[in-house]
């Protein structure tokens, strides 16, 4: 699936543990993203500086489900799940 534009919950709700451009300590969850244009656009999309995680991102419907809210919910939940004991 391609991203739904004006979106950016992958750029609000996961965390980002390691340093990259604009954020030297990482991204707590739940943050927005220092990159995200007023219209919840990554504003280092095809950039180098951009973090690898963020690459890796595939939109995906069973995540991003059929609209913004759900897909922050659902990324909040996996941020949740994901965290060591």
């Amino acid at each position: 699936m391609q991203c739904r534009a004006g979106c950016g919950a992958c750029c609000v709700a996961p965390s980002i543990s390691t340093r990259f451009y604009g954020m030297p300590e990482g991204k707590p969850a739940g943050v927005r993203c220092v990159h995200l244009t007023p219209e919840r656009l990554c504003g280092l999309f095809g950039d180098p500086r951009r973090p690898a995680v963020c690459s890796a991102f595939q939109a995906d419907a069973d995540v991003c489900g059929d609209n913004r809210r759900v897909a922050l919910a659902n990324l909040e939940q996996l941020e949740v799940l994901s965290r060591p004991d």
